[in-house]
Protein backbone atom coordinates (compact mmCIF):
# COMPACT_ATOMS: atom_id res chain seq x y z
CA UNK A 1 0.00 0.00 0.00
CA UNK A 2 2.89 2.37 0.68
CA UNK A 3 4.08 4.16 -2.45
CA UNK A 4 7.26 6.22 -2.63
CA UNK A 5 6.80 9.68 -4.15
CA UNK A 6 8.47 10.29 -7.52
CA UNK A 7 12.04 11.65 -7.40
CA UNK A 8 11.09 14.95 -9.00
CA UNK A 9 8.42 16.86 -10.91
CA UNK A 10 9.83 16.10 -14.33
CA UNK A 11 9.68 18.50 -17.30
CA UNK A 12 6.98 20.96 -18.27
CA UNK A 13 4.16 19.16 -20.08
CA UNK A 14 1.28 20.39 -22.21
CA UNK A 15 -1.98 19.27 -20.60
CA UNK A 16 -5.41 19.38 -22.22
CA UNK A 17 -8.51 20.51 -20.34
CA UNK A 18 -10.76 17.44 -20.55
CA UNK A 19 -13.50 18.63 -18.20
CA UNK A 20 -14.33 21.69 -16.14
CA UNK A 21 -17.08 22.96 -13.90
CA UNK A 22 -17.69 26.15 -11.96
CA UNK A 23 -18.84 25.45 -8.37
CA UNK A 24 -19.23 29.21 -7.97
CA UNK A 25 -18.76 32.27 -10.21
CA UNK A 26 -15.16 32.76 -9.04
CA UNK A 27 -13.97 29.15 -8.85
CA UNK A 28 -13.29 26.36 -11.30
CA UNK A 29 -12.51 22.66 -11.10
CA UNK A 30 -10.16 21.71 -13.93
CA UNK A 31 -9.77 18.08 -15.01
CA UNK A 32 -6.65 17.70 -17.13
CA UNK A 33 -5.22 15.05 -19.41
CA UNK A 34 -1.46 15.13 -18.82
CA UNK A 35 0.70 13.12 -21.24
CA UNK A 36 3.24 10.83 -19.58
CA UNK A 37 1.97 12.01 -16.19
CA UNK A 38 4.13 10.97 -13.25
CA UNK A 39 2.35 9.28 -10.34
CA UNK A 40 1.51 11.56 -7.44
CA UNK A 41 0.63 11.17 -3.79
CA UNK A 42 -2.15 13.11 -2.01
CA UNK A 43 -0.77 16.37 -0.68
CA UNK A 44 1.42 17.14 -3.67
CA UNK A 45 0.83 20.03 -6.04
CA UNK A 46 1.36 21.12 -9.64
CA UNK A 47 2.59 24.39 -11.09
CA UNK A 48 0.61 25.95 -13.94
CA UNK A 49 2.44 28.34 -16.31
CA UNK A 50 0.83 30.95 -18.56
CA UNK A 51 3.01 32.62 -21.19
CA UNK A 52 2.03 35.88 -22.91
CA UNK A 53 2.73 36.70 -26.56
CA UNK A 54 5.66 38.89 -25.50
CA UNK A 55 7.25 35.97 -23.63
CA UNK A 56 6.31 37.03 -20.11
CA UNK A 57 5.46 33.97 -18.01
CA UNK A 58 3.49 33.72 -14.77
CA UNK A 59 3.25 30.60 -12.63
CA UNK A 60 1.05 29.50 -9.75
CA UNK A 61 0.97 26.33 -7.64
CA UNK A 62 -2.25 24.37 -7.09
CA UNK A 63 -2.81 21.35 -4.86
CA UNK A 64 -4.00 18.18 -6.54
CA UNK A 65 -7.57 17.17 -5.64
CA UNK A 66 -7.64 13.88 -7.54
CA UNK A 67 -6.61 10.51 -6.18
CA UNK A 68 -3.54 8.80 -7.68
CA UNK A 69 -5.77 6.24 -9.39
CA UNK A 70 -7.77 8.91 -11.23
CA UNK A 71 -6.80 8.96 -14.93
CA UNK A 72 -7.23 12.75 -14.95
CA UNK A 73 -5.45 15.39 -12.88
CA UNK A 74 -7.90 17.57 -10.93
CA UNK A 75 -7.07 21.08 -9.76
CA UNK A 76 -9.30 23.53 -7.88
CA UNK A 77 -8.73 27.20 -8.66
CA UNK A 78 -10.15 30.21 -6.86
CA UNK A 79 -9.93 33.50 -8.73
CA UNK A 80 -7.90 36.16 -6.93
CA UNK A 81 -8.67 39.76 -7.79
CA UNK A 82 -4.99 40.66 -8.26
CA UNK A 83 -3.88 37.29 -9.57
CA UNK A 84 -1.89 36.77 -12.76
CA UNK A 85 -2.96 33.16 -13.35
CA UNK A 86 -6.20 32.44 -11.50
CA UNK A 87 -8.42 34.97 -13.39
CA UNK A 88 -7.56 33.29 -16.69
CA UNK A 89 -8.04 29.76 -15.34
CA UNK A 90 -11.32 30.58 -13.58
CA UNK A 91 -12.78 32.87 -16.23
CA UNK A 92 -11.41 32.08 -19.68
CA UNK A 93 -10.26 28.48 -19.95
CA UNK A 94 -12.51 26.11 -21.90
CA UNK A 95 -12.60 22.38 -22.56
CA UNK A 96 -9.97 21.51 -25.14
CA UNK A 97 -7.58 24.30 -24.17
CA UNK A 98 -3.91 23.54 -23.57
CA UNK A 99 -2.12 24.41 -20.33
CA UNK A 100 1.54 24.10 -19.36
CA UNK A 101 1.95 22.15 -16.12
CA UNK A 102 4.78 20.72 -14.08
CA UNK A 103 4.58 18.26 -11.23
CA UNK A 104 3.95 16.55 -8.97
CA UNK A 105 5.89 18.57 -6.39
CA UNK A 106 6.27 18.04 -2.65
CA UNK A 107 7.69 15.36 -0.38
CA UNK A 108 6.71 16.42 3.14
CA UNK A 109 2.98 17.13 3.09
CA UNK A 110 2.03 13.74 1.60
CA UNK A 111 0.00 10.74 2.74
CA UNK A 112 -0.06 7.27 1.19
CA UNK A 113 -2.93 5.95 3.37
CA UNK A 114 -0.62 3.42 4.97
CA UNK A 115 -1.19 4.77 8.50
CA UNK A 116 -3.92 6.74 10.31
CA UNK A 117 -4.10 10.49 9.73
CA UNK A 118 -6.04 13.58 10.75
CA UNK A 119 -6.59 16.36 8.24
CA UNK A 120 -7.42 19.88 9.44
CA UNK A 121 -8.05 22.56 6.84
CA UNK A 122 -9.50 26.00 6.33
CA UNK A 123 -11.25 27.20 3.17
CA UNK A 124 -9.53 26.11 -0.03
CA UNK A 125 -6.97 24.33 2.13
CA UNK A 126 -9.32 21.34 1.99
CA UNK A 127 -8.17 20.51 -1.56
CA UNK A 128 -5.20 18.24 -0.66
CA UNK A 129 -7.35 16.59 2.02
CA UNK A 130 -9.91 15.74 -0.67
CA UNK A 131 -7.14 13.92 -2.55
CA UNK A 132 -6.32 12.03 0.65
CA UNK A 133 -9.98 11.18 1.19
CA UNK A 134 -10.39 9.89 -2.35
CA UNK A 135 -7.18 7.85 -2.13
CA UNK A 136 -8.26 6.20 1.13
CA UNK A 137 -11.64 5.44 -0.38
CA UNK A 138 -10.05 3.91 -3.49
CA UNK A 139 -7.94 1.65 -1.28
CA UNK A 140 -10.90 0.65 0.88
CA UNK A 141 -9.50 2.23 4.07
CA UNK A 142 -11.56 5.43 4.55
CA UNK A 143 -11.51 4.91 8.33
CA UNK A 144 -7.81 5.77 8.37
CA UNK A 145 -8.51 9.44 7.66
CA UNK A 146 -10.30 11.78 10.07
CA UNK A 147 -11.22 15.27 8.90
CA UNK A 148 -12.05 18.65 10.42
CA UNK A 149 -12.63 21.58 8.07
CA UNK A 150 -13.52 25.21 8.65
CA UNK A 151 -14.58 28.29 6.68
CA UNK A 152 -16.51 31.50 7.12
CA UNK A 153 -19.52 30.22 5.16
CA UNK A 154 -20.50 27.01 3.40
CA UNK A 155 -20.01 28.72 0.02
CA UNK A 156 -16.34 29.22 0.90
CA UNK A 157 -15.73 25.51 1.48
CA UNK A 158 -14.91 23.54 -1.68
CA UNK A 159 -16.10 19.93 -1.96
CA UNK A 160 -18.44 20.45 0.98
CA UNK A 161 -20.91 17.68 0.09
CA UNK A 162 -18.12 15.16 -0.40
CA UNK A 163 -16.53 16.10 2.92
CA UNK A 164 -19.83 15.89 4.80
CA UNK A 165 -20.56 12.50 3.25
CA UNK A 166 -17.18 11.32 4.54
CA UNK A 167 -18.07 12.34 8.10
CA UNK A 168 -15.88 15.42 8.32
CA UNK A 169 -16.40 17.82 11.21
CA UNK A 170 -17.49 21.07 9.55
CA UNK A 171 -17.20 24.39 11.41
CA UNK A 172 -18.46 27.69 9.98
CA UNK A 173 -17.71 31.01 11.64
CA UNK A 174 -20.41 33.17 10.02
CA UNK A 175 -23.39 30.83 9.71
CA UNK A 176 -24.80 27.72 11.35
CA UNK A 177 -22.71 24.64 10.68
CA UNK A 178 -25.74 22.36 10.76
CA UNK A 179 -27.05 20.07 13.46
CA UNK A 180 -28.01 23.05 15.59
CA UNK A 181 -24.43 24.30 15.92
CA UNK A 182 -24.26 28.12 15.86
CA UNK A 183 -21.56 30.02 14.01
CA UNK A 184 -18.19 29.60 15.71
CA UNK A 185 -14.52 29.07 15.08
CA UNK A 186 -12.72 25.73 15.07
CA UNK A 187 -11.80 24.90 18.65
CA UNK A 188 -10.18 22.28 20.84
CA UNK A 189 -13.57 20.68 21.50
CA UNK A 190 -13.91 19.98 17.76
CA UNK A 191 -10.50 18.37 17.45
CA UNK A 192 -10.26 16.49 20.75
CA UNK A 193 -12.51 13.57 19.66
CA UNK A 194 -10.45 13.16 16.50
CA UNK A 195 -7.00 13.12 18.08
CA UNK A 196 -5.47 9.74 18.81
CA UNK A 197 -2.02 8.32 19.47
CA UNK A 198 -0.06 7.54 16.34
CA UNK A 199 -1.88 9.92 14.00
CA UNK A 200 -0.06 12.10 11.54
CA UNK A 201 -1.83 15.47 11.42
CA UNK A 202 -1.99 17.45 8.18
CA UNK A 203 -2.87 21.13 8.56
CA UNK A 204 -3.58 23.24 5.48
CA UNK A 205 -4.88 26.78 5.10
CA UNK A 206 -3.93 30.43 5.36
CA UNK A 207 -1.03 31.33 7.61
CA UNK A 208 -3.29 32.52 10.50
CA UNK A 209 -5.47 29.41 10.26
CA UNK A 210 -2.49 27.05 10.07
CA UNK A 211 -0.91 28.66 13.13
CA UNK A 212 -4.13 28.52 15.16
CA UNK A 213 -4.91 24.91 14.18
CA UNK A 214 -1.36 23.80 14.95
CA UNK A 215 -1.52 25.44 18.37
CA UNK A 216 -4.79 23.60 19.10
CA UNK A 217 -3.27 20.25 18.15
CA UNK A 218 -0.16 20.83 20.26
CA UNK A 219 -2.33 21.85 23.23
CA UNK A 220 -4.22 18.57 22.83
CA UNK A 221 -0.98 16.64 23.22
CA UNK A 222 -0.13 15.93 19.59
CA UNK A 223 3.68 15.72 19.27
CA UNK A 224 5.16 18.53 17.20
CA UNK A 225 6.86 16.06 14.86
CA UNK A 226 3.46 14.51 14.06
CA UNK A 227 2.11 17.78 12.62
CA UNK A 228 2.75 18.66 8.98
CA UNK A 229 1.69 22.11 7.83
CA UNK A 230 1.00 23.57 4.40
CA UNK A 231 0.38 27.33 4.38
CA UNK A 232 -0.84 29.28 1.40
CA UNK A 233 -1.31 32.89 0.49
CA UNK A 234 -0.96 35.40 -2.33
CA UNK A 235 1.99 34.79 -4.64
CA UNK A 236 4.93 37.11 -4.30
Amino acid sequence: MTTAPPPGPGPWRTARVAELRHPSPRTVVLRLEVPERLPHLPGQHYVVRLTADDGYAATRSYSVASAPADPLLELFVEELADGEVSPHLAGSVEVGDALEVRGPIGGWFIWDAGSPALGVAGGTGVVPLVAMLRHARDLGVPERLRLAVAARTSDALPYLEELVAAGAVVVLSREDSGGGRPASRLGAADLAPLVAEGLTCFVCGSAPFATAATDLLLALGVPADAVRVERFGASG
